[in-house]
């Protein structure tokens, strides 16, 4: 160990992602995709921002495993992600599920995903294996929590954030002393525990834990021969080290990377259509919480060529524009109006249309007339001309995908029920 003290321990990690979940509450945005494949901020996806934290970490050797209608996700890597160079010790490999240890068996739990394929993992002769969770929306600095993870002597380092208790019974929930040292860990508890001296917030996992390869190896093939586990890491991996050995929590506040002044460390689960229409939405503020311009810490994405965005037509009420708006390559505004909202690549809007506090995905196309408030619109759509959604909730819940909040998820196939 001491002769790798004094460089970035990045480089003899390896980062595996788990990007096999299919994030049901996403509803339809999640049929013909995994949740990690989803859009997210007008050019990117989810599983980009752990890949980029990875790389901008410092990380040259990655793994994603995939599962759950998996195509246009492994599609995306290919194409974004295959700038690594086997001679300069750099590596990506997607790792589909495959049934490798038994014919009968896909990934049964996170840990299995990870179990399933240490030969492969092992081939790549990394010491540090870091975990991550393939569909939250976070920039962090993984050399941090390495450096933790050496320096306290840890078996793991899971990676954790301050949340508020009313919201994270849905999270891996920690007991923690003034070391930092995991007195407990409960899997999503109907009633989470409170941190020490905050009655209201509790620490809940990141999904990122940080392990020696050869300590996890040995915990993978232990558990793997549990008949009573469910090979994951939340349930099983993690409160069993808890028991047993030495379990860290790493504060992402500590590693959270930010270009400015922000007040909080950003991090979201952008799970629910409420959740991943406000995160979206929340990127037309003039200064954002998530800053996506920071040069320093640059998302990696696929760049797909497109020309510039386009706004045409200069007429009373027919007039191609914009306001607090992020609008993608391809795009083009003829004669329709934009206010507080997100679109994806290649959207056509059309002649007095009107678009507010909307996330439109790729290659949508508004028909002339349309009305769209407080939507989220999935890829390929064509909105039908005069088509007005957003204005009279109940009248949106009888025809497309309606939260309680209000926010419409609209699909090909509600539009095309519209018509039958």
């Amino acid at each position: 160990m001491n002769a790798i003290r004094n460089e970035p321990l990045s480089r003899h990690a390896l980062a595996y992602v788990l990007a096999g979940g299919r994030g049901s509450r996403l509803m339809e945005l999640t049929d013909r995709r995994a949740k990690p494949a989803v859009y997210f901020g007008g050019k990117t996806r989810i599983i980009d921002f752990a890949l980029s934290n990875a790389v901008n970490s410092g990380i040259r050797r990655i793994a994603v495993a995939t599962q759950y209608k998996a195509h246009s996700l492994i599609r995306h890597l290919q194409q974004g992600w295959n700038f690594f160079r086997p001679e300069r010790n750099e590596s990506f490999d997607i790792l589909p599920a495959s049934q490798r240890v038994s014919e009968s068996m896909w990934y049964v739990g996170t840990a299995d995903a990870v179990y399933q394929n240490i030969d492969i993992i092992e081939s790549h002769g990394a010491k540090f294996i870091v975990i991550l969770a393939g569909d939250h929306i976070y920039k962090m600095d993984y050399e941090l929590m390495l450096r933790q993870h050496v320096d306290s002597k840890a078996d793991v380092t899971v990676g954790c954030l301050e949340m508020p208790r009313a919201e994270s019974s849905g999270f891996g929930i920690m007991h923690i002393d003034e070391d930092g040292l995991i007195k407990s860990f409960l899997e999503k508890p109907k009633d989470p525990p409170p941190m020490p001296g905050k009655s209201d917030v509790s620490l809940a996992s990141m999904g990122i834990y940080v392990f020696d390869s050869k300590f996890l190896f040995e915990e993978l093939q232990r558990d793997a021969a549990d008949p009573n586990s469910a090979h994951d890491f939340g349930k099983d991996i993690i409160p069993h080290i808890v028991k047993h050995g030495r379990a860290i929590a790493h504060q992402f506040s500590t590693s959270c990377v930010r270009s400015g002044g922000e007040p909080h460390a950003y991090w979201r689960d952008v799970g629910t259509v409420d959740a991943y229409w406000s995160a979206n939405i929340d990127l037309t503020d003039v200064v954002p919480e998530l800053d996506l311009y920071d040069r320093e810490w640059p998302i990696w994405t696929y760049a797909e060529i497109t020309p510039p965005a386009k706004f045409v037509h200069d007429e009373e009420h027919r007039r191609g524009q914009a306001v607090s708006s992020l609008v993608s390559g391809g795009c083009i505004i003829s004669g329709a109006s934009l206010k507080r909202s997100l679109l994806f690549t290649g959207v056509h809007v059309n002649s007095y249309a009107s678009v507010e506090n909307t996330v439109i995905m790729p290659y949508v196309n508004v028909g002339r007339g349309a009305r769209l408030k407080n939507a989220v619109v999935d890829r390929g759509v064509i909105i039908p001309e005069g088509l007005v959604v957003g204005e009279d909730r109940d009248e949106d819940a009888k025809r497309f995908r309606t939260t309680e909040n209000g926010i419409s998820l609209i699909t090909q196939a509600m539009i095309d029920r519209l018509g039958a």
